[in-house]
């Protein structure tokens, strides 16, 4: 049985981890043309009323899912906080990664999006580590220009979560999974360690590589609009 299960560990961490790593560049690109194509279609997007309320937004496309006997996921991204003028500070790298038990099979893929929509969420964004659902109040985000973003759940959540997959694109719950500072890509990025707090204090210079990020989440949500 523990040779079974080494097996299946095994297995999953080959299918998580790409033949060749993507390089920052690319995944900056593909966190641009993961938020363009989500919200060309209003009424299948993030609610615009939220996304302009929101403190943070973290996206990582392209997250591993990956499962025989033991699941497993993991992904990088990209957070990105309200500067003091309201608009998207430089981007800070970031990893996700969880894991289930169960008999499982099958591998697959998904592009994940988090609102963090206060202050205490915010907190939790900018430390090193931390838990969605132990350290952080999360809830699957609604879907469309007409959704109700008034519930007493949303009301209280410090992240709301999303999923692409197969183009397919839904709140989804993303209890357990950890997100935390990735400090390899911060230093090919910006070329010497730094803080995801330093990174989106709105004092760093956005990388060239980044700017087509800012400028989608610029022209997506210009300012943030504050709650009542």
């Amino acid at each position: 049985m523990r040779l079974i299960q080494l097996c299946a560990v095994v297995a999953v961490t080959a299918a998580l981890l790409p033949a060749q790593e993507e390089t920052p560049d690319r995944r900056l690109r593909h966190a641009a043309d993961t938020m363009q194509e989500i919200m060309a279609t209003p009424d299948k997007a993030i609610p615009r009323d939220l996304l302009n309320k929101a403190e943070c937004i973290a996206i990582v496309p392209n997250m591993k899912k990956a499962a025989f006997l033991v699941g497993g996921e993991y992904g990088r991204g990209f957070a990105m906080c309200r500067t003091g003028e309201g608009r998207w500070s430089a981007p800070a790298p970031i990893r996700l990664a969880g894991g289930s038990f169960g008999a499982q099979l099958g591998a697959d893929s998904a592009d994940i999006v988090l609102l963090v929509m206060n202050d205490r969420g915010m907190q939790h964004l900018l430390a090193d580590k931390f838990k969605i659902g132990a350290d952080a109040a999360a809830v699957a985000g609604p879907v469309g220009r007409d959704a109700t973003a008034n519930t007493d759940a949303l009301a209280r959540a410090e992240i709301l979560s999303w999923s692409r997959s197969r183009g397919l694109f839904a709140g989804v719950a993303l209890d357990g999974t950890v997100v935390e500072h990735d400090g390899d890509e911060t230093v090919k990025l910006y070329g010497h360690p730094m803080s995801n707090r330093e990174i989106v204090d709105g004092r760093t210079r956005t990388p060239e590589a980044a700017r087509p990020l800012v400028h989608e989440m610029d022209a997506i949500s210009p300012t943030r609009e504050r709650s009542n």
